[in-house]
């Protein structure tokens, strides 16, 4: 499933939302360009700015933290963060104001690496992506906008339907995958992808949504 779109629009302009995409689209640019100058760049900009468990828990690196959200693994990978923040970034945005909003991000982005280091503590292969601050927007966003829709890409063998899902079903189908393949993992392997990282982010992002969902801008519509 492939989202779209949803069907709630913000009232005041997704700076910070952009800022993000701006920020992870021209590092990526620099990763790209880098690389293929020097084949050997790539790999030296993920170990010195990926996140890698082991080193955060010896106490050292630790602003990969942050520099690490700013980083990806590919086309397909940025592609898809930047995808998924365009659509419920800017109503999250517009939820928590731009300020909190920046520090939503980053929080739960520190968050859903925490748990990634806590379960995986011996690895040493760095963790890189926007997967886990992504993802704490759309914890916040579920608890936020629990009526609104989203409209999707669904293929069913060889035709594709686009289909307007309820938020919760996608995010709660969503999270659930996460939590299913974080669980199929062995801890302390490392390598694929950073489920406890996904699962850490969204977690974090509900209890803050929870935080502010009585101040938050409702539509003044029904959806049935």
């Amino acid at each position: 499933m492939i989202p779209l779109r949803d069907d709630i629009r913000s009232d005041k302009k997704p700076f910070v939302t952009w800022g993000f995409m701006a920020a992870c689209v021209g590092v990526f640019i620099y990763q790209t360009l880098s690389e293929y100058q020097d084949p050997k760049a790539g790999s030296l900009i993920v170990n010195t700015y990926g996140m890698i468990p082991h080193e955060i828990v010896s106490g050292r690196h630790l602003w990969t933290l942050l520099t690490s959200m700013f980083l990806h693994g590919g086309f397909f990978h940025i592609i898809g963060n930047m995808l998924y923040l365009w659509i419920f970034g800017d109503n999250v945005e517009d939820a928590f104001g731009h300020a909190w909003f920046f520090v939503v991000y980053l929080f739960t982005g520190i968050v859903g690496s925490l748990l990634q280091i806590v379960l995986m503590p011996g690895s040493t292969v760095p963790t890189i992506g926007a997967s886990g601050a992504i993802s704490g927007v759309m914890g916040a966003y579920l608890v936020l906008f629990p009526r609104a829709r989203v409209l999707t890409l669904i293929p069913i063998f060889f035709f594709i339907r686009l289909i307007y899902l309820p938020a919760p079903l996608l995010l709660g189908f969503w999270i659930l995958i996460q939590v299913l393949n974080g669980c199929g993992s062995v801890p302390g392997t490392g390598g694929g992808v950073a489920y406890f990282a996904h699962i850490g982010g969204f977690a974090s992002g509900l209890v803050l949504g929870l935080l502010v969902r009585n101040r938050v801008r409702r539509p003044w519509y029904e959806i049935s």
